[in-house]
């Protein structure tokens, strides 16, 4: 008799990929609004240059799309995910260990966003998810 139990779903997706597309959600919406908060500032908030603005716009942009790819269970969404996500570690990265990034991205945030990538990372690449988007 086996004691694994059945995954957890709502509207037919598994608990993960609910957890996992309303974090990126609210990510994103976060990360939007602050990315209009800082474009429209006319005072330098954290030290942000206008090039961390746009960043934090397209990465807000792209998260809330994929995110919704991800809920719709397209591969687009799977691949975008990662994809953004291992730009943000390797610029965050780059930030924490004071090499040459993005101008204004805060180093504070970095390790964090570090940490969360990774874990998103290697859920998506588990084998019954991975097989789900890909195939």
């Amino acid at each position: 008799m086996s004691n694994k139990r059945p995954p957890l779903f709502y509207k037919g997706r598994s608990l993960g990929i609910v957890i996992l597309t309303v974090a990126q959600l609210f990510i994103g919406v976060i990360h939007f609004l602050f990315g209009l908060l800082l474009l429209a500032s006319e005072a330098p908030i954290m030290q942000a240059t206008v090039s961390y603005d746009v960043y934090t716009l397209v990465f807000a942009v792209l998260v809330i799309v994929f995110a919704g790819y991800i809920w719709q269970g397209k591969s687009a969404g799977w691949i975008g995910t990662i994809a953004v996500l291992l730009f943000v570690i390797a610029a965050d990265s780059l930030v924490v260990l004071n090499l040459p990034s993005i101008p204004g991205l805060p180093k504070f945030a970095a390790p964090t966003e570090i940490i969360y990538g990774l874990v998103v990372v290697l859920y998506l690449l588990q084998s019954g998810i991975r097989k789900k988007y890909l195939g």
